[in-house]
């Protein structure tokens, strides 16, 4: 045989002998599945999961196993199935918990059964011994204060009722989520935790200091169709919020005498906000007898600021009378004020030496506009109209007094 053909006879037999060694890893090559989207998974970081070191022989499928739990029944794991094989080792003895019943709270806990809760990191749990272990869905053992995070706000939205079978939860109180009757250290309905007020010296209330005030609303010259005199209308009271002394009068003078007037005197007593009655007397005055009245009535401030007065009189032999007033103040600005005023007057029975009819006997209404320089003094010029009715208008008739009266007035209004 010749050099070149010995050498091609080698390489045959060197080639047929690769071949043949390289059957067995082709045929192992095709058993596993190839996978370019499964990258590989480093398993150390799961916790609960211990990585048995690697072995050079083939992967192997793994044989149901059986996992002790401290307590309670071992539970076969599922078996590994060749299509999850990613080319790691045989994972043996790794516990995965069945997959727990959805619900809102935590429900019944039959569905906790068969977990491992010796897996859960973090959480500590208590060892029993597997003769004195607590039947399935039985936490009378579980120790809550070892919960890490677990505060009474997370026991919210459990619920309780729903825990069948579960056992009592030491140092666990569940009481009515509201209602009843509060505990002992609530507090006060009036914040005052039991702690009385007492006397402070130097503390009372200004409605208790006695106060008072004179106010002359008008005190004015007049010009009339027939006549020219002066009028005046004034009040004044002392007291606090709730009793006061009120004294009003109002009058007027005309050719060089008193025409008509009056003065009362009230006890003021307040009964609501803005509002109180008035008892006392009236003595008329000018021309005629000197009639004096018992009085009683109410004044106040009506809603939208109209000032009301109401006020009943009897007198001797029969005798009544009654007045309604009313005014109400229109800022312009804060200087220039229109008051515009009402007053009617009415009587039960005639009074011929006082030239009064029954009935209603005059009407007045009158618009006065001031200008406040200053808030205690204001000028102030307007016009009055003045209306007899009935009887009275009669008695005017017959001295020669006109029954419909329009007055120029001016005047000034004062307070102190």
């Amino acid at each position: 045989m010749s050099p070149t053909s010995r050498t091609t006879h080698l390489n045959r037999s060197a080639l047929l002998a690769a071949l043949w060694l390289a059957l067995p890893l082709a045929a192992n090559a095709q058993s596993v599945p190839a996978s370019s989207s499964t990258a590989p998974m480093d398993m150390s970081n799961m916790p609960g999961m211990s990585m048995p070191a690697a072995s050079s022989s083939a992967p192997r499928p793994a044989t149901p196993s059986k996992v002790k739990q401290s307590g309670k029944k071992s539970s076969p794991t599922q078996p590994a199935s060749s299509s999850h094989d990613m080319g790691h080792p045989a994972m043996p003895a790794m516990p995965m918990p069945p997959k727990p019943a959805a619900s809102s709270g935590m429900g019944d806990m039959k569905g906790m059964k068969g977990m491992n809760h010796s897996a859960m990191q973090g959480m500590p749990m208590p060892a029993t011994p597997a003769s004195s272990a607590a039947p399935a869905g039985d936490m009378s053992g579980m120790d809550h204060a070892s919960m890490p995070g677990m505060s009474p706000e997370d026991m919210k939205g459990m619920d309780h009722a729903g825990m069948a079978g579960m056992g009592a939860m030491p140092g666990m109180t569940m009481g009515p989520m509201q209602g009843g009757s509060p505990p002992p250290n609530a507090r006060s309905p009036d914040y005052s935790d039991g702690v009385g007020y007492g006397s402070m010296q130097g503390m009372d209330m200004a409605d208790n200091t006695p106060l008072g005030m004179v106010l002359i609303d008008q005190l004015e010259a007049f010009h009339g169709r027939d006549a020219n005199g002066q009028t005046w209308e004034a009040e004044g009271w002392y007291g606090n919020d709730t009793n006061k002394l009120w004294v009003r009068t109002e009058g007027g003078r005309s050719r060089g005498k008193l025409d008509d007037g009056d003065l009362e005197a009230f006890w003021n007593h307040s009964i609501a906000t803005y509002w109180g009655t008035q008892l006392g007397v009236r003595q008329d005055l000018g021309e005629g007898p000197k009639r004096t009245w018992a009085a009683f009535g109410v004044q106040g401030l009506a809603p939208y600021w109209f000032e009301l007065e109401a006020t009943g009189y009897a007198g001797a032999n029969g005798r009544t009378a009654a007045r309604l007033r009313a005014d109400y103040e229109l800022l312009f600005t804060q200087r220039l004020i229109l008051q515009p005023e009402a007053e009617v007057n009415l009587y039960g029975k005639d009074d011929p030496q006082r030239r009064i009819g029954s009935g209603v006997s005059d009407v007045q209404f009158g618009l006065r506009l001031r200008y406040e320089f200053h808030r205690q003094f204001a000028p102030y010029i307007g016009v009055n109209w003045v209306r007899r009715v009935g009887t009275t208008a009669d008695y005017a008739r017959q001295d020669h007094q006109p029954v419909l009266d329009r007055q120029l007035v001016a005047g000034v209004r004062i307070w102190f």
